[in-house]
């Protein structure tokens, strides 16, 4: 039965990825470059390249990568820390700040579709199962 679960889980999970994945496509980014920069762009102010990496959950060589793309993209920049000269700071562009509106609501539709068969109530059963997964005694709608 757990087996059974954890690949409903699993393929869950996957298709809603497939799904941001697909949506997300025509802006030339991953679901890992976008979550990266809704996370900078999200932030009070410059973010440096381990605090990044703290938040996102990776370590700072997978950060290197994504803010390489980002950069590339035109969508950040990276400059020296001032405190800290052997540290980058990471910022967000114009361009960076409008793109990561414009992919505002793409998560949500790619989830939206994935849950559609499930009832509101259904939907909210499984909020509150997975805040207590993530550690969480309860999830707000987001």
């Amino acid at each position: 039965m757990d087996d059974d679960l954890a690949d409903l889980f699993l393929r869950a999970a996957k298709r809603m990825r497939h799904q941001q994945s697909e949506r997300l496509a025509p802006f030339g980014l991953t679901p890992s470059q976008a979550r990266a920069l809704r996370v900078i762009v999200g932030a009070d102010g410059p973010l440096r390249m381990v605090e990044l990496a703290d938040r996102l959950g990776v370590v700072p060589r997978s950060v290197t990568t994504l803010v390489d793309a980002l950069e590339a993209s035109g969508l950040v920049t990276r400059t020296p820390d001032p405190a800290n000269r052997r540290s980058l700071l990471v910022q967000p562009t114009g361009e960076g700040r409008a793109v990561r509106e414009r992919l505002h609501g793409i998560r949500r539709e790619a989830a939206r579709e994935v849950l559609a068969p499930l009832s509101a109530e259904q939907r909210e059963t499984l909020r509150e199962l997975l805040a207590v997964i993530d550690g969480r005694e309860h999830s707000s709608p987001r």
